[in-house]
Protein backbone atom coordinates (compact mmCIF):
# COMPACT_ATOMS: atom_id res chain seq x y z
CA UNK A 1 0.00 0.00 0.00
CA UNK A 2 1.15 3.11 -0.98
CA UNK A 3 2.12 5.83 1.85
CA UNK A 4 -0.56 8.76 2.86
CA UNK A 5 0.62 11.68 2.05
CA UNK A 6 2.21 14.45 4.20
CA UNK A 7 -0.14 16.63 5.63
CA UNK A 8 0.69 19.58 8.54
CA UNK A 9 -2.71 18.61 10.45
CA UNK A 10 -2.27 15.15 10.54
CA UNK A 11 1.59 14.22 11.20
CA UNK A 12 3.14 17.75 12.53
CA UNK A 13 0.17 17.75 14.62
CA UNK A 14 1.74 21.15 17.32
CA UNK A 15 1.53 23.15 13.89
CA UNK A 16 -0.52 25.32 14.62
CA UNK A 17 -3.79 25.46 12.70
CA UNK A 18 -6.41 28.06 12.34
CA UNK A 19 -10.09 27.62 11.63
CA UNK A 20 -10.96 28.79 7.93
CA UNK A 21 -7.49 29.37 7.06
CA UNK A 22 -4.99 27.32 5.26
CA UNK A 23 -1.19 26.55 5.84
CA UNK A 24 -0.03 28.31 2.88
CA UNK A 25 -2.68 31.48 2.78
CA UNK A 26 -1.28 32.41 6.34
CA UNK A 27 0.50 35.64 6.77
CA UNK A 28 3.89 34.89 5.69
CA UNK A 29 5.28 35.96 8.68
CA UNK A 30 3.55 33.16 10.15
CA UNK A 31 5.46 30.03 8.01
CA UNK A 32 7.30 27.60 10.79
CA UNK A 33 9.85 24.87 9.80
CA UNK A 34 8.93 21.20 10.07
CA UNK A 35 10.62 19.81 13.42
CA UNK A 36 13.49 17.93 12.61
CA UNK A 37 16.94 16.31 13.56
CA UNK A 38 19.05 14.07 16.01
CA UNK A 39 18.49 16.49 19.19
CA UNK A 40 14.52 16.61 18.17
CA UNK A 41 13.76 12.83 17.82
CA UNK A 42 16.17 12.32 20.72
CA UNK A 43 14.69 14.37 23.12
CA UNK A 44 11.38 13.05 21.66
CA UNK A 45 12.08 9.69 22.71
CA UNK A 46 13.39 10.40 25.96
CA UNK A 47 10.20 12.35 27.20
CA UNK A 48 8.50 9.30 25.99
CA UNK A 49 10.38 7.05 27.62
CA UNK A 50 9.73 8.90 31.17
CA UNK A 51 6.84 9.67 30.28
CA UNK A 52 7.04 13.13 30.76
CA UNK A 53 4.96 15.96 29.07
CA UNK A 54 6.17 18.78 28.10
CA UNK A 55 3.72 22.17 26.79
CA UNK A 56 5.49 22.07 23.70
CA UNK A 57 3.99 19.22 22.29
CA UNK A 58 0.88 19.79 24.59
CA UNK A 59 -0.05 23.12 23.37
CA UNK A 60 1.03 22.87 20.08
CA UNK A 61 3.54 25.42 20.29
CA UNK A 62 5.14 26.36 16.82
CA UNK A 63 8.51 26.81 18.09
CA UNK A 64 9.13 23.05 18.95
CA UNK A 65 11.51 22.53 15.99
CA UNK A 66 13.66 24.92 16.81
CA UNK A 67 13.50 24.56 20.77
CA UNK A 68 13.94 20.58 20.49
CA UNK A 69 16.90 20.90 17.83
CA UNK A 70 18.73 22.96 20.49
CA UNK A 71 18.18 20.35 22.94
CA UNK A 72 15.45 22.17 25.09
CA UNK A 73 12.02 21.66 26.04
CA UNK A 74 9.30 23.36 28.24
CA UNK A 75 8.67 20.24 30.76
CA UNK A 76 4.77 20.26 32.06
CA UNK A 77 4.55 18.21 35.40
CA UNK A 78 1.60 17.21 37.43
CA UNK A 79 0.19 15.20 34.22
CA UNK A 80 -1.40 16.69 31.04
CA UNK A 81 -4.74 17.41 31.80
CA UNK A 82 -5.81 20.55 33.42
CA UNK A 83 -8.81 21.33 35.83
CA UNK A 84 -9.30 24.49 33.69
CA UNK A 85 -10.86 24.69 30.29
CA UNK A 86 -9.57 28.47 28.98
CA UNK A 87 -10.76 28.38 25.28
CA UNK A 88 -7.39 29.57 24.13
CA UNK A 89 -5.38 26.28 25.25
CA UNK A 90 -5.02 23.02 23.41
CA UNK A 91 -4.30 21.36 26.34
CA UNK A 92 -6.98 18.63 27.83
CA UNK A 93 -8.87 19.67 30.62
CA UNK A 94 -11.24 17.08 32.81
CA UNK A 95 -13.40 17.09 36.34
CA UNK A 96 -11.08 17.61 39.07
CA UNK A 97 -13.12 14.72 40.61
CA UNK A 98 -11.50 12.15 37.92
CA UNK A 99 -7.88 13.66 37.85
CA UNK A 100 -5.15 11.03 38.56
CA UNK A 101 -2.88 11.20 41.90
CA UNK A 102 0.97 12.85 41.21
CA UNK A 103 3.08 10.60 40.13
CA UNK A 104 5.69 10.97 43.67
CA UNK A 105 9.25 10.45 41.53
CA UNK A 106 8.40 12.64 38.67
CA UNK A 107 10.39 15.63 40.28
CA UNK A 108 13.10 13.04 40.39
CA UNK A 109 12.62 11.62 36.45
CA UNK A 110 12.42 15.28 35.57
CA UNK A 111 15.62 16.08 37.26
CA UNK A 112 17.36 13.02 35.33
CA UNK A 113 15.72 14.03 32.10
CA UNK A 114 17.29 17.81 32.70
CA UNK A 115 20.58 16.14 33.25
CA UNK A 116 20.39 14.63 30.12
CA UNK A 117 19.90 17.96 28.30
CA UNK A 118 23.10 19.21 30.06
CA UNK A 119 20.89 22.78 29.51
CA UNK A 120 22.04 26.58 31.83
CA UNK A 121 18.30 27.28 31.47
CA UNK A 122 15.19 25.22 32.27
CA UNK A 123 11.85 25.74 31.83
CA UNK A 124 9.07 24.15 34.37
CA UNK A 125 5.42 24.63 33.53
CA UNK A 126 2.36 22.90 34.73
CA UNK A 127 -1.62 22.22 34.09
CA UNK A 128 -3.88 23.65 36.72
CA UNK A 129 -4.52 21.07 39.69
CA UNK A 130 -7.07 22.42 41.69
CA UNK A 131 -8.26 19.15 43.07
CA UNK A 132 -4.94 19.07 45.36
CA UNK A 133 -4.93 20.97 48.26
CA UNK A 134 -1.90 22.88 47.76
CA UNK A 135 -2.54 23.15 43.95
CA UNK A 136 0.45 21.15 43.59
CA UNK A 137 2.94 24.08 45.15
CA UNK A 138 4.39 21.16 46.89
CA UNK A 139 5.40 19.21 44.05
CA UNK A 140 6.06 21.71 41.83
CA UNK A 141 8.65 23.13 44.40
CA UNK A 142 9.99 19.35 45.10
CA UNK A 143 10.75 19.27 41.31
CA UNK A 144 12.91 22.70 41.31
CA UNK A 145 14.90 21.74 44.36
CA UNK A 146 15.88 18.77 42.60
CA UNK A 147 17.13 19.44 39.89
CA UNK A 148 19.10 22.69 41.45
CA UNK A 149 20.56 19.45 44.09
CA UNK A 150 21.48 17.65 40.70
CA UNK A 151 23.19 21.30 38.98
CA UNK A 152 23.53 24.30 41.16
CA UNK A 153 24.29 26.40 38.00
CA UNK A 154 21.28 26.02 36.43
CA UNK A 155 18.56 28.68 35.84
CA UNK A 156 14.96 27.76 35.89
CA UNK A 157 11.82 29.35 35.33
CA UNK A 158 8.63 27.95 37.09
CA UNK A 159 5.72 28.92 34.76
CA UNK A 160 2.88 28.56 36.87
CA UNK A 161 -0.77 28.12 37.64
CA UNK A 162 -2.10 31.01 39.62
CA UNK A 163 -3.04 28.45 42.48
CA UNK A 164 -5.99 30.84 43.22
CA UNK A 165 -4.40 33.66 44.57
CA UNK A 166 -3.25 31.86 47.66
CA UNK A 167 -0.47 33.22 49.30
CA UNK A 168 0.83 30.19 51.58
CA UNK A 169 1.00 28.30 47.88
CA UNK A 170 3.31 30.87 46.25
CA UNK A 171 5.29 31.03 48.77
CA UNK A 172 5.94 27.46 48.70
CA UNK A 173 7.07 27.35 45.56
CA UNK A 174 8.92 30.94 45.59
CA UNK A 175 11.08 29.75 48.43
CA UNK A 176 12.21 26.96 46.15
CA UNK A 177 14.19 30.01 44.69
CA UNK A 178 13.19 29.49 41.05
CA UNK A 179 15.44 32.11 39.43
CA UNK A 180 12.47 33.51 37.29
CA UNK A 181 8.58 33.11 38.28
CA UNK A 182 6.46 33.48 35.73
CA UNK A 183 2.42 33.64 35.57
CA UNK A 184 0.48 34.63 32.42
CA UNK A 185 -2.21 37.19 32.23
CA UNK A 186 -3.25 35.81 29.03
CA UNK A 187 -4.96 38.77 27.61
CA UNK A 188 -6.53 42.21 28.27
CA UNK A 189 -8.78 42.46 31.14
CA UNK A 190 -11.98 43.13 29.15
CA UNK A 191 -11.52 39.95 27.38
CA UNK A 192 -10.47 38.10 30.47
CA UNK A 193 -13.76 36.26 30.80
CA UNK A 194 -13.96 35.30 27.70
CA UNK A 195 -10.53 33.79 26.90
CA UNK A 196 -9.75 32.20 29.99
CA UNK A 197 -11.30 29.67 32.67
CA UNK A 198 -13.96 31.25 35.32
CA UNK A 199 -11.35 30.27 37.89
CA UNK A 200 -8.75 32.34 36.42
CA UNK A 201 -8.76 35.98 36.39
CA UNK A 202 -6.70 39.57 35.31
CA UNK A 203 -6.35 41.07 38.98
CA UNK A 204 -5.63 37.41 40.68
CA UNK A 205 -3.03 36.80 37.70
CA UNK A 206 -1.63 40.80 38.99
CA UNK A 207 -1.88 39.77 42.39
CA UNK A 208 0.24 36.53 41.87
CA UNK A 209 2.79 38.32 40.19
CA UNK A 210 2.80 41.15 43.04
CA UNK A 211 2.61 38.64 45.66
CA UNK A 212 5.92 37.13 44.65
CA UNK A 213 8.06 40.05 44.46
CA UNK A 214 6.45 40.58 48.06
CA UNK A 215 7.86 37.27 49.14
CA UNK A 216 11.01 38.03 47.52
CA UNK A 217 12.43 40.60 45.83
CA UNK A 218 14.90 39.58 44.21
CA UNK A 219 13.04 37.08 41.96
CA UNK A 220 12.29 37.92 38.63
CA UNK A 221 8.34 37.89 37.82
CA UNK A 222 7.36 37.36 34.36
CA UNK A 223 4.31 37.11 32.39
CA UNK A 224 3.14 36.67 28.45
CA UNK A 225 0.34 38.58 26.44
CA UNK A 226 -1.75 37.13 23.40
CA UNK A 227 -2.52 39.20 21.10
CA UNK A 228 -5.22 39.18 17.94
CA UNK A 229 -8.17 38.00 20.23
CA UNK A 230 -9.87 41.81 19.62
CA UNK A 231 -7.98 43.90 22.24
CA UNK A 232 -7.56 47.62 21.82
CA UNK A 233 -3.92 49.70 21.81
CA UNK A 234 -5.49 51.28 24.90
CA UNK A 235 -6.10 48.01 26.78
CA UNK A 236 -2.69 47.19 25.86
CA UNK A 237 -0.96 49.70 27.01
CA UNK A 238 -3.33 49.26 30.17
CA UNK A 239 -2.32 45.98 30.72
CA UNK A 240 1.46 47.11 30.64
CA UNK A 241 0.68 49.72 32.82
CA UNK A 242 -1.09 47.55 35.46
CA UNK A 243 2.05 44.87 35.19
CA UNK A 244 4.51 47.39 35.90
CA UNK A 245 2.08 48.52 38.92
CA UNK A 246 3.15 45.32 40.42
CA UNK A 247 6.97 45.00 39.75
CA UNK A 248 6.68 42.68 36.90
CA UNK A 249 10.00 42.54 35.18
CA UNK A 250 9.61 40.65 31.82
CA UNK A 251 7.05 40.23 29.97
CA UNK A 252 6.10 38.70 26.15
CA UNK A 253 3.71 39.33 23.26
CA UNK A 254 2.94 36.58 21.05
CA UNK A 255 -0.05 36.22 17.98
CA UNK A 256 -2.60 33.78 19.30
CA UNK A 257 -3.74 30.93 16.53
CA UNK A 258 -6.34 28.94 17.23
CA UNK A 259 -5.06 25.17 18.00
CA UNK A 260 -8.19 23.17 16.92
CA UNK A 261 -12.21 24.61 15.90
CA UNK A 262 -13.34 24.45 19.32
CA UNK A 263 -12.00 26.97 20.78
CA UNK A 264 -11.53 30.80 19.84
CA UNK A 265 -11.21 31.97 16.61
CA UNK A 266 -8.11 34.60 15.54
CA UNK A 267 -9.64 37.95 15.09
CA UNK A 268 -6.67 39.57 13.68
CA UNK A 269 -3.11 38.93 12.18
CA UNK A 270 -0.91 41.11 14.34
CA UNK A 271 1.48 42.19 12.10
CA UNK A 272 5.44 42.17 13.11
CA UNK A 273 5.76 45.63 12.79
CA UNK A 274 2.93 46.26 15.37
CA UNK A 275 4.61 43.61 17.56
CA UNK A 276 8.28 45.82 17.90
CA UNK A 277 5.97 49.14 18.48
CA UNK A 278 4.85 46.93 21.53
CA UNK A 279 8.46 46.17 21.97
CA UNK A 280 9.19 49.73 22.40
CA UNK A 281 6.73 51.05 24.51
CA UNK A 282 7.20 48.09 27.09
CA UNK A 283 10.89 48.26 26.72
CA UNK A 284 10.12 52.10 27.50
CA UNK A 285 7.85 51.41 30.58
CA UNK A 286 10.84 49.68 32.36
CA UNK A 287 10.32 46.32 32.00
CA UNK A 288 13.99 44.68 31.98
CA UNK A 289 13.46 41.82 29.08
CA UNK A 290 10.49 42.29 26.49
CA UNK A 291 10.31 39.34 23.65
CA UNK A 292 7.77 40.64 20.94
CA UNK A 293 6.80 38.80 17.61
CA UNK A 294 4.04 36.89 16.06
CA UNK A 295 5.65 33.33 16.81
CA UNK A 296 7.01 34.52 20.25
CA UNK A 297 5.86 32.66 23.36
CA UNK A 298 5.94 32.43 26.48
CA UNK A 299 8.74 30.42 27.02
CA UNK A 300 11.23 29.61 24.00
CA UNK A 301 14.76 29.40 23.57
CA UNK A 302 15.64 32.19 21.96
CA UNK A 303 14.89 34.51 25.38
CA UNK A 304 16.42 31.62 27.48
CA UNK A 305 19.96 33.38 26.06
CA UNK A 306 18.50 36.77 27.10
CA UNK A 307 17.27 35.59 30.27
CA UNK A 308 20.20 33.89 31.16
CA UNK A 309 22.55 37.35 30.66
CA UNK A 310 20.02 39.25 32.14
CA UNK A 311 20.62 36.66 35.67
CA UNK A 312 23.66 36.62 35.55
CA UNK A 313 24.75 39.77 35.29
CA UNK A 314 21.52 40.89 38.11
CA UNK A 315 23.96 38.36 40.11
CA UNK A 316 27.08 40.00 39.33
CA UNK A 317 25.51 43.59 40.47
CA UNK A 318 25.72 44.36 36.57
CA UNK A 319 23.53 46.58 34.71
CA UNK A 320 20.25 44.18 33.50
CA UNK A 321 18.76 46.85 30.79
CA UNK A 322 18.12 45.54 27.52
CA UNK A 323 20.71 47.53 25.79
CA UNK A 324 23.49 46.24 27.91
CA UNK A 325 22.65 42.43 27.87
CA UNK A 326 22.06 42.85 23.35
CA UNK A 327 25.55 43.94 23.56
CA UNK A 328 26.65 40.75 25.87
CA UNK A 329 25.15 37.83 24.27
Amino acid sequence: MADKPITPSRDYPHLPIVEGVELATKPKWLKVALPRGEKYLNLKDMMADLNLATVCQEAKCPNIGECWAGGTATIMIMGDTCTRGCRFCNIKTANPKFQLPLDKDEPYKVGFAVAQMDLEYIVLTSVDRDDLPDGGASHFAKTVQVIKENNSKILIEVLTPDFQGNEEHIKTLVDAKPDVFAQNVETVERLTKKVRDPRAGYWQTLNVLKKVKEIDPTRYTKTSIMLGLGETDEEVLQTLKDLRSVGCDVVTFGQYLQPNTKLLKVVEYITPEKFQHWQKVAEDMGFLYVASGPLVRSSYRAGEFFMTGMIKRGREGLSTGPTQIAKDI
